[in-house]
């Protein structure tokens, strides 16, 4: 080789070396900045030690490669779910706030864990259990749906505890199998239709449809058919019924239809040897379950109504009501007709819009704190936010993403596809609030539905 040749080559190889090195140095390579693990993060949304979770939420707030992208996409990253028992499983046990419960369940032969399967929630009636409906239920779900049925004492689902029992086994179901969150339905038949009303409309942000069959509820409660604005309602009655009068049913569809809510009425004429019209005809069944295929949840809608007792001020969707003047509490049996605040309908209510751009429009009533959780989906969070509540502005200002919110409202919220990185919270002069009336800043533990009458529905 000639000298010049020599040279030539040596030069080009020290180049190439000069940039290897320069590479391994850069700061975006592996070894430097590894991708932040989704195992902390997990952790810290599943763990049940609070201690625990600060700890981690501390150490992820400590570290910068947790971005609120990155983050984000960790809390939505599906989870890994493990072979698990399928077909009917009868009498799973279930424990809620230290007291024993169980729930029927019925999942596919042939359920894959990677792939989505709907979750129908149905609330059995009085003198029955939750495994008393897998038979009726089982053969028309077909190979897309996971059923739970909870069993609850004399099935007087209105009670406080009912209510929790309800929202445990979802949670349960959660847990275990691979659920569409955007796919979970409430149904529920006689007393477990009243449940399917009231436990529906106080978490109507959690399902993408009710069924309640052969039921009704107190007109005191219509005021919360408001949550119902995106979440449609199918609603079955018989014309012969004795036990609850097809007018219960009749009633509340006029309510839905004065309020333009989206609902499907189907009244029959059928009886039954025993039970006369108060049964769930196997025919009314086929055109219920393509209704529900054709349903998945709204997870961010642009419009959202919302009716609070001081015993639900938690979250709905992406607002909360956090203090309100002196309102109706509903005690363990989720309302009492003697109570003077229920009986005058006196609740806090919110109407929340995105009208344009990053202009939000609020309405309240009885309420003198609110909170709303944004992200990108919903509003540009680059822009400043302008919120206006009841006809006066109240907040205008940029909204910095936080790492800290989002984990916080995920773990809080075990809901996934609504994941917020913003927050705004308003306090405001309440629209009907006379200065004796006491703020409530917790939710208060709820008092007896004056319901029809709970007498034992019949297959």
């Amino acid at each position: 080789m000639r000298p010049h040749d020599r040279h030539t080559s040596l030069s080009i190889i020290s180049l190439w070396l000069g940039f290897l090195l320069l590479v391994a140095a850069s700061p975006g390579s592996a070894e430097e900045s590894p991708p932040p693990s989704d195992n902390l993060v997990r952790e810290y949304l599943d763990t049940p030690d609070a201690e625990r979770a600060d700890h981690l939420l501390t150490t992820i707030l400590a570290d910068d490669r947790y971005s609120p992208a990155v983050v984000r996409d960790l809390i939505l990253r599906p989870r890994d779910y493990g072979p698990a028992a399928t077909g009917v499983q009868p009498n799973l046990p279930l424990s809620v706030g230290g007291r024993p419960y169980s729930f029927a369940l019925s999942v596919p032969e042939n359920y894959q864990p990677s792939s989505d399967y709907g979750l129908v929630i149905c609330l059995h009636g009085a003198g029955f259990t939750g495994e008393a409906y897998l038979d009726r239920w089982k053969p028309r779900l077909g190979d897309e749906y996971i059923l739970a049925c909870p069993t609850y004492g004399r099935g007087a689902w209105w009670n406080r505890s009912a209510e929790e029992l309800v929202l445990a086994t979802i949670r349960a179901v959660w847990s275990r199998y691979r659920i569409d969150r955007n796919r979970v339905f409430l149904t529920g038949m006689s007393n477990g239709g009243i449940g399917a009303w009231i436990i529906g409309m106080h978490h109507a942000d959690l399902f993408a449809g009710l069924a309640p069959m052969a039921s009704g509820i107190d007109d005191v409660l219509y005021p919360f058919l408001s949550n119902l604005r995106t979440t449609p309602v199918y609603i079955i009655h018989g014309s012969q019924d004795e036990v609850m009068p097809v007018r219960l049913s009749r009633e509340l569809a006029a309510e839905l239809t004065k309020l333009g809510y989206d609902f499907v009425y189907r009244e029959h004429d059928r009886t039954h040897p025993m039970a006369g019209g108060h049964f769930f005809p196997r025919e009314e069944l086929p055109a219920l379950v393509d209704w529900m295929n054709r349903q998945r949840r709204r997870v961010l809608p642009s419009h959202l109504s919302l009716t609070r007792d001081a015993s639900h001020l938690d979250a709905f969707a992406w607002v909360r009501i956090d203090a309100t003047d002196r309102i109706a509490v509903f005690s363990e049996n989720l309302f009492d007709g003697t109570d003077r605040f229920i009986t005058d309908r006196v609740y806090a209510k919110l109407d929340v819009q995105i009208v344009e751009g990053n202009r939000i429009e609020v309405r309240t009533d009885h309420v003198l704190r609110y909170s709303l959780f944004l992200n990108d989906e919903l509003i540009d969070l680059s822009r400043p936010v302008v919120v206006i509540t009841n006809g006066t502005e109240s907040f205008r200002g940029l909204l910095t993403p936080s790492v800290e919110t989002m984990l916080r409202q995920a773990r809080r919220r075990g809901d996934p596809p609504r994941t917020f990185s913003a927050q705004v919270t308003i306090t405001t002069t309440s629209s009907a609030g006379p200065a004796d009336r006491p703020e409530r800043t917790e939710p208060v533990k709820p008092s007896a539905p004056a319901s029809p009458s709970p007498n034992p529905d019949l297959p």
